[in-house]
């Protein structure tokens, strides 16, 4: 069953002087299924970010039409969208985006706060627990982001983005900041929560050791998507 569904998608920006177009994404269309794991790859500047903004519902398209379970996402109004982004969607960014002066776990709680949890917040908080003990997290729960290692902020964060069990996680170059070791298990712990947790998982990526782990991955290059063979 296709949880997202991306047809014909453009996206233009306009130039600097204003009195031009810049296509960045040119007739893109892409069927995400339910549990799928899948990379993007391709040069820097490539719109490998804008395509994950507009999947996300942060950005939205020039044309073309964006399906995310069952909805197009321009038939929903802002709060319905704000509500799916907090809900049914899950980010992990290059950088954290921890809040400095809250502990772990109550970062991982924050996206439980705005629409409420489907959970109370009794059982909202043993799952987050829960989650922290299965990336290696249980002592570090009173811990503030300053107290961690790149490689545990980054776990922190991928925790946060699935504890309201989204139906996707959305990862931009989520190894970027981290060393080899600390890259490598990260990609490794996303594939595993992903197989476990049922979540489908698009991960937007510069490396290839990272794709590779990933059911199916997609090279974005001159606007235009294409499926790769990985050897």
């Amino acid at each position: 069953m296709m949880l997202l569904e991306l047809k014909h998608i453009e996206k233009k920006f306009k130039t600097p002087s204003g009195k031009g177009e810049i296509t960045v994404l040119n007739d893109i269309s892409l069927n995400v299924a339910r549990g799928e794991a899948i990379a993007v790859v391709g040069p820097s500047g490539s719109g490998k970010t804008t395509l994950l903004n507009i999947i996300g519902s942060l950005d939205k398209p020039s044309s073309g039409q964006v399906n995310f379970a069952g909805k197009n996402l321009a038939d929903l109004d802002d709060a319905e969208l704000s509500k799916t982004r907090n809900l049914d969607i899950g980010f992990v960014f290059q950088l954290h985006h921890l809040l400095p002066q809250c502990t772990v776990l109550e970062n991982v709680l924050i996206p439980t706060i705005p629409f409420g949890s489907r959970k109370d917040s009794s059982d909202a908080e043993s799952m987050a627990k829960k989650l922290l003990e299965r990336v290696g997290l249980e002592k570090h729960l009173d811990y503030f982001p300053a107290q961690l290692s790149g490689g545990e902020l980054q776990r922190a964060a991928v925790v946060r983005a699935l504890i309201n069990k989204p139906k996707l996680v959305l990862a931009d170059e989520p190894t970027g900041s981290l060393d080899r070791e600390s890259a490598e298990n990260l990609g490794h712990l996303l594939v595993k929560l992903n197989k476990e947790e049922g979540t489908t998982l698009i991960v937007v990526t510069h490396s290839l050791e990272l794709a590779r782990l990933m059911d199916n991955v997609y090279n974005l290059k001159n606007g235009t998507l294409e499926e790769l063979t990985m050897t």
